[in-house]
This record gives structure tokens, sequence and C-alpha cells, in this order.
């Protein structure tokens, strides 16, 4: 079958590479380098099961509040969004809002995610949209577009998923006695169970741990003990990093002995609300990074956001569904006073902040220069611009900040933070944008002119650092 698609040049071999010390950079030294993808959602049951997808739709738009907020601005009905209108529908109305996207971060994403993945070369819209549903469609049923063959195209050596600490992991399992190549671990999120932001929805969030951990849940003490049971399963399945995503910073030093008893009440239903989640969450994320280093995990800590805020879609459609912002709470005192603690007894394990207010990014970017450690480059990782900085300028000024206050040469570099399977096409955005930073101060004499000295350092910044910090 013939479709009738454009293949017009569109963002070509020069795409973000303003010269040529640039494009020698990222050509001699960067596209080629494997993919370390150390934070992002994707689902270890379709890594695992290995199933074609069904359609453009649930590959490309399912699940994607990135796109699905594009849409919304753009005015496009809910049903067509996170609704029950049908794949191609739902389809035809992302390319009635694609070129409606220009200078945002979408425009460059889509297009590069159909170049490299499916070969379509043309601009998406709504005149050409059901020859590239078409032609989508055609290709996700070929063997090389099964999970596993996408992951090995975009040369993905290795991934953290993001899960839940009841996660029984058996897909995980399943992946490692496989002979995929690929390196697929679980990651340890456990914001659900340190965080009160609903009491009923906490009381059941215990109980499921309580069912997978086989244990009950009636005191603090409980609690932190299956926690670290459950760090324990997740490290034999090989577990390196753990995450958590913070509004705002809880303080690690209230806890005391009369909150400890109240929370066991509240626990065994004794009373409806617990008065000081604050203190909770403060208290088990210090104890929680002190396990965190004796397993020689790496911790991550994702700031800044504010999430869930609008009440009514919250109910209708649920979280992760594109209705979070840019928050505005100041937490960087209270992170050094864990970071100290932890410190002075020898229990701070790696740690990558990502921030989302780039207000804060010289604060973060200088709290993590000062908790180093011998052997260790940047033990505290300023990490890549995250979510509504993902792009060109939130970019730029992370590994601005980065390269001012710290050393850029020690970063760890990009990862997806996504749940698609065709989003790999932001490393060679970031890669992009990385050459043509540093090629453009080789040609204004800012670094010097000696190409095997800085690619050294790109393919660092892109593979080798990651690599040797992550140690997976």
């Amino acid at each position: 079958m013939t479709h009738s698609i454009k293949n017009k040049g569109v963002f070509g071999e020069s795409f973000l590479l303003e010269s040529a010390k640039a494009e020698n950079l990222y050509f001699g030294y960067a596209k080629e380098m494997p993919i370390i993808d150390y934070h992002n959602h994707l689902e270890p049951e379709v890594i695992s099961n290995n199933q074609n997808f069904r359609s453009p739709t649930a590959i490309w738009l399912d699940g994607d509040h990135y796109k699905w907020r594009a849409m919304r601005n753009f005015g496009i009905d809910e049903k067509f969004i996170s609704g029950q209108a049908a794949d191609e529908e739902k389809f035809q109305k992302w390319a009635e809002t694609v070129p409606y996207t220009l200078r945002n971060p979408l425009f460059h994403w889509t297009h590069l995610e159909l170049k490299n993945s499916f070969g379509i070369k043309g601009y998406l819209s709504e005149k050409n949209a059901d020859d590239i549903y078409s032609a989508m469609q055609d290709s996700l049923q070929k063997p090389e577009f099964t999970p596993q063959e996408l992951l090995k195209n975009y040369k993905v050596e290795a991934l953290c998923t993001t899960d839940d600490p009841a996660d029984n992991l058996d897909y995980h399992k399943k992946i490692k006695e496989s002979n995929f190549n690929t390196t697929v671990l679980p990651s340890f999120r456990p914001d659900i169970y340190i965080n009160i932001i609903d009491s009923e929805s906490y009381i059941l969030n215990i109980k499921k741990l309580e069912k997978a951990s086989g244990t009950n849940i009636n005191s603090v003490s409980d609690l932190l003990s299956v926690l670290q049971s459950r760090i324990n399963h997740f490290d034999e399945v090989g577990t390196r990093v753990s995450d958590h995503g913070f509004e705002y910073f809880p303080d690690t030093t209230q806890w005391n002995a009369d909150l400890e008893k109240e929370f066991s009440e509240f626990l065994k239903g004794n009373q409806l609300t617990f008065s000081d989640p604050d203190a909770l969450c403060g208290f088990l994320l210090k104890e929680l990074c002190k396990m965190y280093s004796d397993k020689g995990w790496i911790q991550q800590f994702h700031v800044g956001a504010t999430r869930n805020n609008n009440s009514a879609m919250l109910k209708n459609i649920g979280a992760n569904t594109g209705f979070d912002a840019i928050g505005e709470q100041y937490f960087a005192q209270r992170m050094s006073v864990l970071f100290d603690g932890l410190n002075s007894k020898g229990k701070l394990a790696k740690t990558i902040i990502y921030n989302l207010n780039p207000v804060y990014n010289e604060v973060l970017a200088s709290l993590a220069g000062n908790f180093n450690e011998s052997g260790i480059k940047s033990k505290i990782q300023f990490g890549a611009a995250w979510w509504f900085l993902d792009q060109l300028d939130g970019m730029q000024k992370q590994m601005n900040t980065l390269s001012n206050i710290g050393l850029i040469s020690t970063f760890v570099g990009m990862l997806t933070d996504s749940r698609s399977f065709l989003s790999f096409s932001r490393h060679e955005y970031f890669r992009r944008l990385l050459c043509n930073m540093f090629g453009n101060e080789v040609e204004k004499g800012l670094i010097p002119d000696d190409e095997r000295w800085v690619g050294k350092i790109i393919q660092d910044i892109c593979y080798y650092n990651a690599k040797n910090y992550f140690n997976f």
C-alpha cells in the first residue's frame, strides 16, 4: 500500500547545529553513543509482553499529558484527548493541533519522533493526517516495532522504570530472565506511603502495602520495617535508584514521641486524620535515605511542581493527566539540613536534584556542590532540565547554571521522564543542543579548539558519566 506523504526535508542533518564545530562534535562524538535512560515511566508489563501496539494513538498519544495540554490549549474537546473517541479521531485532532505548536518543543519532538521511528519526513497536519496515520499503522504491525525492538533501535542500553514499592516486580523478573539485551530495572518510588495528602487514600495505600508484604502496619516502626523489606525485594531484582517527587520539601527535624503515638492511632482507625503530615514525611524520608545509602542506591528528588491544580478534572480523569504547574515553594534550606545530617553520619547516598522552578537553578546547583566525596565525580548532581523546562531554553539554562557553578563535564546527562516508547528522540534533541553550545564556544574562542578534548567531554555527558555513576 502506498501513502502520499510528501518527503520534504524536516529537521535535517544540521538541525540545531549552527557551526561546523558543532556538527563535528555531534556526528563524531555524540550521535552514536548508547542511551542510559535512568528515569522514565515506561510500563514493564508492556516491555515484557513485547506485543505490537494497536495503533499510532496507543503508542503516541495515550497518557501523553504534554500533547494533551497542547490540545486543550487549542480548544479540542476532552473526548478527543482522554475520552472515548476512536483512535483515528484522536489522532486527527492531534494533527489539527500540531501546526499551531510552533515554538513549543512539541513541534520538534513530534517531527523527530515521526522521522526517527517511522521515516516520515513531512510536517504533520490535518491535511495529511489520514496518510500518516495509515503509514504509522502499517509500520506498527511489523516485528521491528515491538517495544523491545524500538528500544534496541534507539540504542537504549539501560533504563529505569518508576515503580510502586508494593509491586511484585514479576515483569522485571521476566525481562531479566529473557534474552533481551537492554537492562530494564525498577526504581523505588514510595511517595504515596510517606506523604499524607488525603487520609482515606493514604490508608488504602497502606492496606495495599500490607498485602504486598504480608505484614500489618500499626505504627511508624512497622511502616519502616515494611519499607525496608520492600527495598530489599527491589534490590534483589536489581534496583539501583529511588525516586521522590515533592510539591514541598518536608521538615526532617520535627518528629517526636507524641506524633508517633498519634500516627499509630491514625493507622488503627481510631482517628480520621493525622495532625502533622509534614513531620511524618520528613521523618520517613530521612530514614529511607539511610536505607538507600546502605544499599548503595542513587536517590532522585524531583522538586518544584504543584500538582493536580484542576480539582474537577482530577475527579473526572485522575492524576498525571496534564493539570500540573511550576510551584513556588522554597525548599533548599530543608534539603540542606537533610543532606548535612545524613552526610555527618556517612549516610548520604549519591543524589540527583531535578528542579522545576528555574528561579532556584543557581540555589540548587550551588547546594549540590556542598556534599561531594573523594573518588566520586559530582556525588550530588544538579539534574537535567525537567518537565516544563525540558525544552531548548530550559535545557540551556540548566547547563549554563551547572557550567558556571559546578562542572558540566561530570553531568550525568539527559533522561526522557516519559511514558512513551517514541520519546528517546529527546536524547538526540539534548545532544544536538549540547554540541551546539560547545561548538559555538569553540568558534568564539571561549573553549579550546581541540576536538578530541572537547569530544571526550561530550561523550562523557552523553553516556560515560551516567554509566559510571549508576554502575548498572
